[in-house]
């Protein structure tokens, strides 16, 4: 009987050796914290559109420039310094509104400064090229 405990030890060593009892599907876990791992992520597929009309851009031209001003002080810097005043909407920004000035009154300008008023509406110093006279647009838009 003392030769089937030994018949077993070799075997178990045997197998031990040959790597049948290996533990290879764990994993050592170096970190004190458990990361999620990452999975399969796959585009999305939908089986019908959720909006039927695609939203339209709400900044066109036409609503970012809301209409001139036609105070004593803008008057006066159509008159001296060439540039003409606007109310603009209050998200646009400064390219915008000089697209938006050269492709309603076809004039170029050189400069825009902004501002947003007390009243919280967002005012636009548009300054002109040389080319073009402030007077004259100011007439052909309707300010003077």
């Amino acid at each position: 009987m003392a030769k089937t405990p030994s018949k077993k030890a070799t075997i178990v060593g045997k197998q031990l050796k040959k790597g049948n009892l290996s533990k290879a599907g764990t994993r050592i876990h170096t970190k004190v914290h458990f990361y999620r791992p990452k999975t399969l992520a796959l585009p999305r597929k939908p089986k019908y559109q959720r909006r039927a009309v695609p939203r339209k851009s709400t900044t066109d031209k036409h609503s970012i420039i809301k209409y001139p001003l036609t105070t004593e002080s803008s008057m006066k810097l159509i008159e001296d310094s060439n540039t003409l005043v606007f109310i603009v909407d209050i998200k646009a920004n400064k390219r915008q509104i000089r697209a938006a000035v050269r492709e309603l009154y076809n004039i170029e300008c050189d400069k825009v400064n902004t501002l947003i008023t007390p009243r919280g509406l967002k005012k636009s110093y548009v300054r002109l090229s040389k080319d073009f006279d402030a007077l004259d647009v100011a007439n052909r838009v309707g300010v003077i």
